[in-house]
C-alpha cells in the first residue's frame, strides 16, 4: 500500500463556510476534504482537524512511526505561537507544506511571523480552498521525485 498523505488542520477549521467568509470563503472543510481526495487520485488521505495543540502533534508523530509520504499541514493560530508543533514537524524526515488559506502576510502584523514555516519544505498561502488541492498535488510531486527538503 502506498504511505498516505496526512492533512492535518489546526483550530476553528472546522467553522470554514460560516467563519469570516469574507477572508476565508464559504468552502466547508467536508469540501475541502473532498477536493484533497480526488486531486491525491490514488494516495491515500488522512484528513483531519482538531482544536487542541496536542493532537496535532500526536498526529505528526503518527505520520513519523507510519511512516507518512507527507504532511500538508494548516496550523492556523498555533502557526505563530507553538514551538511545540514546529518541534514535531522538525523530526519528521520527510516533505512538509505549511498551507494557508488567506495570505498570512497581507493580514496583520501578529500574522506574519511562522514558526512552522522553519520546518517546512514548501509555503503556500492566499489561493483560499482552492490552495488544499494545489498542495496536494505538490506533495504527490515532491514524494515521486524524492525530494525531502
Amino acid at each position: 500500500m502506498t504511505a498516505p498523505i496526512f492533512v492535518l488542520n489546526g483550530p476553528n477549521l472546522n467553522r470554514l463556510g460560516t467563519r469570516e467568509p469574507e477572508i476565508y470563503g464559504r468552502t466547508t472543510l467536508a469540501e475541502v476534504e473532498a477536493m484533497c481526495r480526488e486531486a491525491a487520485a490514488e494516495t491515500p488521505i488522512e484528513f483531519r482537524q482538531t482544536n487542541r495543540e496536542y493532537e496535532i502533534i500526536e498526529w505528526v508523530h503518527e505520520a513519523i512511526d507510519r511512516p507518512a509520504a507527507g504532511i500538508i499541514i494548516n496550523p492556523a493560530a498555533f502557526t505563530f505561537v507553538s514551538i511545540a508543533i514546529l518541534d514535531a514537524l522538525k523530526m519528521f524526515p520527510r516533505p512538509v507544506i505549511e498551507l494557508h488559506i488567506s495570505n498570512i502576510h497581507r493580514r496583520e502584523e501578529i500574522y506574519h511571523r511562522s514558526l512552522v514555516s522553519k520546518a517546512a519544505t514548501a509555503v503556500i498561502a492566499g489561493l483560499g480552498p482552492d490552495g488544499y488541492p494545489v498542495a496536494v498535488r505538490a506533495m504527490r510531486g515532491l514524494v515521486g521525485s524524492g525530494r525531502a527538503e
